[in-house]
């Protein structure tokens, strides 16, 4: 302290001095009074300057010393008192001292020379990580988050409680919006007389109005098969709990009354925007119509899917005035494209190899040059033996090219139709939907979260047995001057046979109006039986998986395929299908390593059971009776577990994607 007295003193009197000698010297040369009068002068104002610089630093350092004092006093304060939990752990990680607000947070006598774990058991993993250094923990019933220090071995405990119920009521509190669709209120409705019409409409609303006023949520009818519903999201986690128990309402009461309507619901979540939640509930109900109805999706911004419902085989809704429609549509796009390009799914069935030989006869028959993309090498089985009687119809065989073969012929006209499916991911070759302008899609699946991206135009209808039917119906309004070929129509007449499973499972009244439109084209049913005929290796290694036959529970049966052994993925789908032809089983799944060494599920239900949520939950899709997934190569027996798991959820009431 005695340095820094002398040093801001010392130099300005040097100044003064140097400047008096300088002054002295040069007036003494002119007159010696005048040197005398300024060195009396100049000893006053040095004087003076000495005292104020003097005063000037007693002062400050006493405002030093004042606030030095006062600091170490707040500090201490803050160290013991602030309302921060703060503890210093020892090189064993054990607490070696805590401050008092510590000790009023837990209710130990005394944490010193203690594990951590002793304050909540979460620490001792915590402090031992390298990258974390913030997490939040329970104390009693208040919520803390902790900051570790990890080189000085400091933890902090912040309360937030208080932060965290805010946030909660937040959440709790915002809006969601939801669209309710009456799913075939026009069919039942539109042979009835007023009087039958407006019991109806009391009934629904009745329904409706009941329920939302016991949930506390606004209902506003906007049309006769519309109602908007306004809640927030502590309702709708109410409603999630209960499984949306609404939509088992609406089709047991309206059925009681001969009714049989089903309720399907979009809803839009996790936005403040008012007209992001209406897109987004808006966005749920499409979905949701595309996968048959009588369910709930519920999906917020960052397109984050909750499914609840589906447990109903959906009922035919579409008519023959929508498919005359959709007909024209594509006969447009047709013939305003030079050449029609068609792609099925990988690993083709009958299915999607007859539905695009079908839509390149739509091609022939408006005179454009028509192509079907597929990969030869999976072209076997049952698709194979088509493609060997083909081999005899020039004009259709020589349709069939390769991916590669088809980028030279493509052009800014060209027109793709997808068949069968409608992820991108699943089609022959993903890559070529970039080069299309115009792109179709035509399936009969339930509509996936996974979507090909700007379609010209959709005809998807999950009511429908097959895309083979599909296809058929929309053969029948194409122009008529070049009539479908026999071996044309056993193609699509054998996709339906397969996708029926003989005509035993989802098939409609439209199902045997193509199937006899076909055989009218002269479709061949012994071709049919000789192209489904499998070898005696086949069905005994078909037996062998049948073997490993267990129960995930009663109905539900689960086989599997030898570890390491790659196996067809017909083949794994008819195992499915013949388990299903057993007693005591109303839903089958079959899990086999495939040939290009992913892990395969094929699964199979007689209705009960909805065997598309289960492999929608495995990242994988169908009908509800129908459907698959694939998943990476890993051992099976962790598959079947991830299988079980998901059947367990689906059977609880909900799907999540």
């Amino acid at each position: 302290m005695g340095a820094f007295r002398k040093r801001p003193m010392r130099y300005p009197i040097v100044f003064f001095m140097v400047l008096f000698v300088i002054a002295a010297f040069a007036i003494s040369t002119t007159s010696i009074l005048a040197a005398v009068i300024f060195t009396i002068a100049t000893v006053i104002v040095a004087l003076y300057a000495w005292q104020t610089e003097r005063i000037l630093y007693v002062n400050t350092e006493a405002h030093i010393e004042a606030l030095s004092y006062r600091m170490k006093n707040v500090g201490e304060e803050a160290f013991l008192q602030m309302p921060i939990g703060i503890v210093l752990l020892n090189e064993e990680q054990q607490i070696e001292w805590v401050n008092p607000y510590m000790m009023n947070i837990v209710t130990e006598d005394t944490l010193i020379n203690e594990e951590i774990s002793t304050i909540a058991m979460e620490l001792t993993n915590f402090v031992k990580q390298e990258e974390q250094t913030e997490r939040t923990v329970t104390i009693g019933e208040r919520k803390y988050r902790v900051l570790y220090k990890k080189h000085e071995r400091l933890l902090y405990f912040f309360d937030i409680t208080e932060q965290l119920q805010i946030e909660t009521q937040y959440f709790e509190d915002r809006t969601v919006l939801a669209i309710l669709f009456i799913d075939n209120y026009d069919e039942i409705t539109s042979m009835m007389d007023d009087q039958a019409r407006s019991l109806t409409n009391s009934t629904v609303t009745s329904i409706l109005n009941e329920w939302a006023k016991e949930q506390d949520i606004f209902l506003k009818r906007v049309s006769s098969d519309r109602f908007i519903a306004v809640l927030n999201e502590s309702i709708l986690e109410t409603l999630e709990q209960k499984k949306f128990a609404i939509l088992d309402d609406v089709r047991e009461k309206t059925q009681q009354r001969n009714l049989s309507l089903t309720l399907s619901i979009g809803v839009g979540v996790e936005s403040n925007s008012l007209t992001e939640l209406g897109q987004l509930a808006q966005s749920s109900l499409d979905l949701v119509l595309g996968r048959g109805g009588d369910q709930v999706a519920i999906k917020n911004p960052e397109g984050k899917l909750r499914f609840y419902g589906g447990k109903t085989n959906p009922v035919e809704k579409r008519t023959r005035v929508r498919a005359r429609v959709i007909s024209h549509a594509l006969r447009d796009l047709i013939q305003d494209s030079d050449r029609v390009f068609v792609m099925g799914h990988k690993m083709p069935d009958l299915d999607s190899i007859g539905a695009c030989i079908g839509v390149r006869k739509m091609a022939s028959m408006n005179k454009v040059d028509g192509h079907i993309l597929v990969n030869f090498d999976e072209l076997t089985g049952s698709v194979g033996r088509l493609m060997h009687e083909l081999t005899d119809n020039e004009d259709v065989y020589k349709s069939f090219i390769s991916a590669q073969d088809a980028t030279a012929l493509i052009t800014e006209k060209s027109l793709l139709v997808i068949v069968d499916t409608h992820k991108p991911s699943l089609v022959v070759e993903p890559s070529i939907l970039k080069r299309f302008d115009k792109v179709v899609v035509i399936d009969h699946h339930r509509r996936a979260e996974e979507f090909i991206a700007n379609p010209t135009l959709v005809y998807m209808e999950p009511y429908a047995s097959s895309t083979a039917e599909l296809i058929t119906e929309l053969l029948e309004y194409q122009p008529k001057h070049d009539k479908i070929t026999m071996i044309e129509a056993t193609a699509l007449l054998a996709g339906i046979i397969v996708d029926t499973k003989s005509f035993t499972l989802r098939t409609g009244s439209r199902t045997f109006e193509a199937a006899s439109y076909l055989r009218t084209a002269g479709a061949d049913t012994v071709l049919v039986q000789r192209l489904l005929k499998e070898d005696i290796d086949t069905y005994i290694e078909r037996s062998r998986i049948i073997q490993t036959v267990e129960f995930a529970a009663p109905g539900i049966a689960i086989a599997h395929g030898n570890e390491g052994e790659a196996y067809n993925s017909v083949l794994v789908a008819q195992t499915a299908d013949i388990l299903l032809t057993m007693k005591d089983i109303s839903a089958s799944f079959v899990v086999a390593l495939r040939p290009d060494g992913q892990i395969g599920i094929s699964a199979r239900s007689l209705g009960d059971t909805n065997v598309q949520l289960v492999m929608e939950r495995l990242g994988g899709g169908g009908h509800l009776s129908n459907a698959a997934t694939q998943l990476p190569k890993q051992p099976i027996a962790d598959v079947i577990e991830q299988l079980k798991r998901a059947i367990f959820d689906v059977m609880e009431g909900s799907s999540e994607t």
